[in-house]
């Protein structure tokens, strides 16, 4: 069993940053596929960043450049970077993890992993 909780969300202006942590108690998730998507009001959920068992990286096309995922075992942690903010980057962001695919992952999946976090709003002014 896997308990993920993520933090870091806020409200910035369009162009600032923020940082989504997500720590996973539990198994250590070293063989997981791990990620990040969100939801905005009326809309579907949306894989924006993963990250693989073997730390390669997939971004979804409307953040990349300006996403960076990354992760620490040792800390059990993952991990966020948002650059350049914009207005349609607004959303709750999710943590999620998933063990299967061999802990490979695809952008498209990450809704329906097995762990999800709470959940963290991000609201991006202009």
């Amino acid at each position: 069993q896997l308990r993920l909780v993520d933090s870091g969300g806020g409200s910035v202006q369009a162009g600032g940053s923020l940082r989504l942590s997500c720590a996973a108690y539990g198994n250590r998730p070293i063989n997981y596929c791990m990620g990040w998507f969100r939801q905005a009001p009326g809309k579907e959920r949306e894989g924006v960043a993963a990250i693989d068992r073997d730390g390669s990286t997939s971004y979804a096309d409307s953040v990349k450049g300006r996403f960076t995922i990354s992760k620490d075992i040792a800390k059990n942690s993952m991990y966020l970077q948002m650059n350049s903010l914009k207005p349609e980057d607004t959303a709750i962001y999710y943590c999620a993890a998933d063990r299967r695919n061999g802990g490979y992952c695809y952008l498209d999946n990450l809704p329906f992993s097995d762990y999800w976090g709470q959940g963290t709003q991000v609201t991006v002014s202009s």
